[in-house]
């Protein structure tokens, strides 16, 4: 009876530190609820440099809060958005964007997927062709049409 309820115990209280871990982020002092929302939305077009598949709001990665005490300053000190993403971007380049504009140095992210989609429905078109017009030579011993070989005997079944 001691034994489970210590190992109670020790389960809680690893509880309580996981959820302590995964804590909410901290309030900031907004002057209005439109100010809110404009830096609620602002963090979620940033990605955390950290997380890297998460966006800035989201986060509980050290960097991302640091990040979002910025922007918010940034916002304090009346900046707009596209002077806030413009001095994040100068920053930590156009990766900080979880949708970074279209310039020569994006094309292979915007069209990267596309071109690897398009080769790979290639490679079945010419697979599939291939197959269709039977090339290769056919031999002697290569069964045709998935029949047998010419030389080899009809199996009908009384090896019994």
């Amino acid at each position: 009876m001691r034994l489970r309820a210590l190992l109670f115990a020790v389960m809680l209280a690893f509880a309580g530190h996981a959820l302590a871990a995964t804590g909410a982020i901290e309030p900031l002092p907004f002057k209005d609820h439109a100010q809110e929302v404009r830096f609620q939305k602002l963090t979620k077009q940033l990605r955390c440099l950290v997380c890297q598949n998460e966006d800035l709001a989201d986060s509980n990665a050290s960097l991302a809060r640091d990040l979002r005490l910025e922007v918010f300053q940034l916002m304090q000190q009346g900046k707009t958005d596209a002077q806030i993403k413009q001095y994040l971007v100068a920053r930590y380049s156009d990766f900080v964007l979880y949708d970074p504009p279209l310039q020569p140095g994006t094309w292979l992210l915007w069209f990267g997927p596309l071109a690897i989609l398009l080769a790979g429905a290639a490679v079945v078109v010419v697979a599939i062709r291939r197959h269709n017009r039977g090339d290769g030579p056919l031999d002697d011993d290569t069964p045709a049409y998935g029949g047998q070989a010419a030389n080899e005997p009809a199996n009908t079944g009384d090896d019994w």
